[in-house]
């Protein structure tokens, strides 16, 4: 990952919903002493990325894993979220130059664990980081009156429990790639509520180990929430995204 003139190449580690839109974020080549590489979060001028702005000029949407170039303009950090860089998404389509798979991926996920990843959890020093807990565990849930759908993850990590408080209902999961698995899992079982614990994860994604990159939300009701936005098991999985219901 590099710069090409102004341009940088661009690692996706999160295509993530949001109210609104979607969010983006990844490494570019920078070196960083407590993520390795940087974090950035690519940001527009005014409101939120839409899945337009994340397609690239042949019409297919970035997926994570996916390097690209992208037109990263200036860093722009507001507060806790100090990742975030003004990209020009007009002139400059991303556009994918290769994907980041099999050993590599595992490789590169196991090296760029964060060295600090409490700033982001309990410090809010910043708002990105990646990281492997020591175990894991998934709810799922829809609700067939409301079409309301739920993914949310808790883990551990350092002894810790995220979340702090009901940590067996878990964290939101903006993730776009996971929330469609957790969908195609409801449907198949067909049930309104899925949860699996450490093990069941593991061996249902047929995994050895699963990293997650976590995120800060914007201020929501006067507070800044944890958001799940990548769940990278080892090896990786595969699933269709319908954008039409995220």
């Amino acid at each position: 990952m590099r710069s090409l003139d102004g341009k940088h190449e661009f690692l996706v580690m999160a295509m993530t919903y949001m109210r609104g839109g979607i969010c983006t974020a990844g490494f570019i080549e920078d070196p960083d002493t407590t993520s390795g590489l940087r974090w950035v979060r690519p940001v527009k001028p005014f409101g939120a990325l839409l899945i337009g702005d994340m397609t690239d000029t042949a019409g297919r949407v970035i997926q994570m894993g996916d390097v690209v170039t992208m037109n990263l303009v200036r860093p722009e950090p507001k507060h806790v979220h100090s990742e975030d860089w003004l990209t020009d998404f007009v002139r400059q389509r991303p556009r994918q130059i290769r994907q980041l798979t099999g050993q590599k991926r595992a490789d590169f996920l196991i090296k760029q664990a964060d060295q600090q990843p409490g700033d982001v959890l309990h410090g809010q020093i910043r708002s990105l980081c990646l990281l492997q807990p020591e175990a894991l565990w998934a709810n799922f849930s829809w609700d067939a009156y409301t079409q309301n759908y739920a993914a949310r993850i808790g883990f551990q990590l350092g002894g810790k429990t995220y979340p702090e408080h009901n940590p067996q209902r878990g964290i939101p999961v903006t993730d776009l790639k996971w929330r469609a698995l957790g969908r195609s899992w409801l449907t198949q079982a067909p049930c309104q509520h899925l949860y699996l614990d450490h093990a069941a994860l593991l061996a249902r994604l047929h995994a050895d180990t699963i990293h997650l990159s976590i995120g800060l939300s914007r201020q929501f009701e006067e507070k800044i929430w944890q958001l799940v936005i990548g769940v990278h098991p080892i090896p990786d999985y595969a699933v269709k995204i319908d954008y039409n219901q995220l």
